[in-house]
């Protein structure tokens, strides 16, 4: 799934997108970064409702290349600014953590275990 289909699936906004046309296969959801760190698949992306950048940096060190902020929360500047330089998509939904999985899971998003 590209970051296109990803944004009709989950009525969802591209803020940044670093790799157009990229396919993504798995994703993981959480709001603690530590768990964050523990996993990795490539091409897959990270849901959550951690509007910080904490969680630029997490997707970063995790090689991470996508990012799904949910509840509608707000990236900011500084955010976006990390996202850019680190080559990480962003996006964000109005949408629950828990709906974004269910709706990627409906869609052919893998879990990342």
């Amino acid at each position: 799934m590209n970051l296109d289909q990803l944004i009709k699936v989950v009525n969802g906004k591209i803020l940044n997108d670093s790799f157009p046309g990229k396919d993504f296969g798995h994703a993981f959801a959480s709001d603690l970064m530590s768990d964050a760190l523990r996993w990795h698949k490539d091409n897959m992306i990270l849901i959550t409702g951690l509007a910080t950048i904490q969680t630029i940096r997490t997707a970063e060190l995790s090689g991470i290349t996508c990012i799904v902020i949910a509840r509608g929360k707000k990236v900011t500047d500084e955010m976006m600014g990390l996202a850019v330089e680190s080559g990480i998509s962003i996006v964000t939904s109005p949408m629950s953590v828990f709906e974004i999985s269910g709706k990627l899971y409906q869609n052919g998003i893998k879990p990342l275990y």
